[in-house]
């Protein structure tokens, strides 16, 4: 059995990093890459997935994010849901599988790989679903806009209100940083 991971977050400048691990146990049609789907296709599949597979899904919060580095926590992550799988082989999206053994990796398998695209499916909307739900605690960051991504608007809400404690303080932005005298 296969089982395939992707993760949603690793950009974002607030909020979790989300890494989903789905084996498929029935044929689901309509997978993709979650990028590459609408809203409301990803929420129809993310119930279809549910319902159709096994799956683990692992957060990594901001302060963990911060405390360890991103590579620690994708690192932490595979390996929880390498242990949950442990008869299955591994497919991570991407290049790399962050120290973890026995993790066999592939760039745009979230395009090409069922497994891998439900992942990236289940990873993606909850991570949204997380932010859309914390979002009446931070009123004054359009988190169910931006969902915590470095976009303009988001931007210009941490120079307007600062950072919150759900940002990623160990994540500069340049526009952010003081100016160099030199």
């Amino acid at each position: 059995m296969l089982c395939g991971i992707d993760e949603a977050g690793r950009g974002c400048i607030a909020g979790p990093l989300v890494v989903a691990g789905v084996i498929l146990k029935n044929n689901i049609d309509g997978l993709a890459d979650s990028k590459i789907l609408s809203e409301k296709k990803r929420d129809e599949l993310f119930i279809l997935i549910k319902q159709n597979a096994d799956y683990k899904i692992v957060f990594c919060d901001n302060d963990m994010i911060d405390d360890k580095g991103l590579s620690y926590c994708l690192g932490y992550a595979i390996k929880e849901i390498k242990e949950h799988f442990k008869e299955c082989d591994i497919l991570m999206d991407g290049n790399s599988s962050f120290g973890v053994n026995g993790v066999k990796t592939l760039i745009k398998a979230d395009a090409k790989i069922a497994e891998v695209s439900a992942a990236s499916i289940l990873a993606k909307v909850s991570r949204d679903a997380y932010m859309y739900n914390i979002s009446d605690k931070f009123p004054n960051y359009s988190f169910p806009k931006h969902k915590g991504y470095g976009t303009a608007l988001h931007v210009e809400e941490i120079k307007k209100f600062g950072y919150s404690n759900i940002h990623r303080k160990s994540f500069k932005i340049k526009s952010l940083r003081e100016p160099s005298l030199f």
